[in-house]
């Protein structure tokens, strides 16, 4: 009776281990098709895949792919996120900010290649992947105006809508250059150090760096060099003296 039992709750056990491997490798359906996929061709096998899938499943397609091929090649994140924004425009934010959230350090990259192959989506890829890793927001937002010039203004604004304690000092700083942006990099810097209530905020200092010291008043020099050479003043030369004399005595 107790072989029986054994061998009965040992294939209980096999079927749920072998139930759960399937579910497992069932969690993301792209795996085993990226998985074969030549490292070279792995890019374009994402997009591909974006590419044939229905309109109303895409987003969630797209970001299956991105994680699945993130994942077999994560170092090839901007080349897939840029291959699938380049073949599905639509998709490049939700591709962008996927594949931000899978590799955080390749942030910019991503976002610069994603912005290079779809110019069009900029400021929603500003928005995706600064929304992604809001901590790289600056860098997020340069390397999308190195990729498609003159969407400053847009570029900007997208870091504002990814960053609501932003987008005070950043329309501030706006009016102030009369809707201009010169360079991103310089408009993120000064609208950062705008408080939310619109009042000049402390710039933090440098890790590392000693505090300003306060300056105090300037220092005359020491005496004046004479201009001439001294001579010796002779009796009666000073002046005309009062009848009575100098009364030194009076004040």
């Amino acid at each position: 009776m107790k072989t029986v039992v054994t061998i009965a709750l040992s294939v209980a056990f096999l079927a749920a281990c072998n139930s759960f491997g399937k579910d497992v490798l069932q969690t993301n359906p792209f795996n085993q098709t990226l998985a074969a996929a030549p490292a070279a061709e792995l890019p374009a096998k994402a997009a591909d895949l974006v590419a044939q899938a229905k309109s109303r499943d895409r987003q969630t397609t797209t970001i299956n792919v991105v994680k699945s091929a993130v994942g077999i090649n994560p170092a090839a994140a901007p080349a897939i996120v840029g291959a699938i924004a380049r073949a599905v425009p639509d998709m490049a934010a939700v591709a962008a900010g996927a594949a931000a959230v899978e590799q955080p350090k390749q942030a910019a990259a991503i976002a610069k290649a994603a912005a290079a192959a779809a110019p069009s989506k900029a400021g929603k890829i500003v928005v995706a992947v600064c929304r992604a890793v809001p901590n790289q927001y600056r860098n997020i937002a340069v390397a999308v105006s190195e990729a498609v010039p003159g969407s400053g203004k847009e570029i900007v604004k997208a870091v504002g809508a990814a960053l609501p304690e932003l987008k005070p000092g950043i329309e501030q700083t706006l009016a102030g250059y009369g809707g201009n942006i010169v360079s991103v990099a310089a408009t993120l810097d000064q609208a950062a150090t705008v408080s939310p209530v619109g009042t000049a905020a402390t710039v933090p200092v440098s890790a590392g760096a000693p505090p300003p010291m306060a300056r105090g008043p300037a220092v005359g020099p020491a005496y004046l060099p004479l201009t001439g050479t001294p001579t010796d003043v002779t009796t009666g030369t000073g002046g005309v003296v009062p009848p009575n004399g100098r009364n030194y005595a009076n004040p």
